[in-house]
C-alpha cells in the first residue's frame, strides 16, 4: 500500500442536503481538517418529497462555504463512484449519528468498494450536539410551522422565509 500525505487526499462527501443543517456544515468542517480538497457533491433526489430544489441546495451551500477554498460544491446524480472518478477523489467522508447510520453506511462503502477498490470510506462520528440532528426531522418541523434555527445556518433560515413570504409552500 503506497502511503499519501492527508492533504494529497481528495475526499467527497455526498448528500441531498435538503436542507443542509448545522450538523452537515460541523462535518464538512471538520473533513476539511482532515483533508486537502474536499468536495461536496449534492444529489439530485428522486422519489423523496424535497424542502428545497436541487439547485437551491447547490447555491445555500456554496452560500455558507464561499470563503473557504478547501470546500467545492457541486451537484450529481447517478452513481457515486461515477461522481468520485470525475472529482479524482479517492475518499468518501460519511456521518454517523447512530448505530443504525453505520449499518446503511457501512453496506454502502462495502458496495461502492467493490465497484471502485481504490476508494475508500472514512467515517466520522457527528458531534454530540448534531448527533440528534437529521434532515427529515428539520423539514418536518419547518413544514409544521416550528422553529428550526436551532438546527439550520441562518441562510437556510433567511431562503426558508424568503420562499414562505413568496406565496411558496414548504
Amino acid at each position: 500500500m503506497v502511503e499519501q500525505n492527508s492533504r494529497s487526499i481528495r475526499a467527497l462527501y455526498p448528500g441531498t442536503f435538503d436542507p443542509p443543517t448545522l450538523g452537515h456544515i460541523s462535518l464538512i468542517e471538520r473533513a476539511c481538517s482532515l483533508f486537502g480538497d474536499v468536495t461536496v457533491a449534492v444529489a439530485k433526489i428522486s422519489g423523496k418529497d424535497p424542502l428545497l430544489m436541487y439547485e437551491q441546495r447547490i447555491n445555500l451551500l456554496r452560500q455558507i462555504f464561499s470563503g473557504n477554498p478547501n470546500v467545492k460544491i457541486i451537484g450529481f446524480t447517478g452513481l457515486l463512484v461515477d461522481c468520485a472518478k470525475k472529482t479524482n477523489s479517492n475518499v468518501i467522508v460519511r456521518g454517523l449519528r447512530t448505530i443504525s447510520d453505520f449499518d446503511v453506511e457501512y453496506r454502502m462503502s462495502t458496495i461502492n468498494n467493490i465497484v471502485m477498490p481504490e476508494l475508500e470510506t472514512v467515517f466520522l462520528m457527528s458531534e454530540p450536539e448534531y448527533s440528534f440532528i437529521s434532515s427529515t426531522f428539520v423539514k418536518q418541523i419547518a413544514r409544521e410551522g416550528g422553529d428550526i434555527s436551532a438546527f439550520v445556518p441562518g441562510a437556510v433560515l433567511e431562503l426558508l422565509k424568503e420562499l414562505e413570504e413568496n406565496g411558496h409552500n414548504i
